[in-house]
């Protein structure tokens, strides 16, 4: 989702590229709930943090879910900046799919407006998403 934005918004300031630690096939939500926005992702596809060490010059890397942060390097060469907006990830939330679909648009429009944001300052101190964003089951987290 980050990706989709930073490229429909910043794609004239930014060269952008995403990756995970674990890639998967894009989840038929996210699919779903881009294309509501404008924004479906045909051509898009899940690419591995691998395919990009030492090969690409990285000037902010941005990371958008808690796990990851756990888990991704601490280093990654070349990257200036490296930014931390903790999304939780709607793939991991369980049982209704009514919940579920609410959790992906809720992710989304959080991305979106962090993205807008970081847009108008990438280099702005603030790296940390309004609590606002985060869902869990349908209950913002305090």
């Amino acid at each position: 989702m980050a990706e989709a934005f930073l490229r429909k918004d910043g794609s004239d300031r930014f060269d952008v590229h995403s990756a995970g630690l674990e890639p998967t096939e894009i989840h038929p939500f996210t699919h779903r709930v881009m294309a509501e926005v404008g924004s479906p992702l045909a051509g898009h596809d899940a690419k591995s943090v691998r395919g990009f060490l030492g090969k690409l010059a990285v000037h902010h890397l941005i990371i958008v879910c808690e796990r990851t942060e756990r888990d991704c390097p601490k280093l990654f060469l070349g990257a200036l900046r490296r930014h931390f907006w903790p999304f939780v990830d709607p793939a991991a939330i369980q049982g209704d799919p009514d919940i579920q679909l609410r959790a992906f648009r809720e992710a989304r429009d959080g991305i979106e407006r962090r993205v807008l944001e970081w847009l108008r300052d990438p280099d702005a101190a603030a790296d940390e998403v309004p609590e606002a964003a985060r869902f869990d089951g349908g209950v913002k987290q305090p």
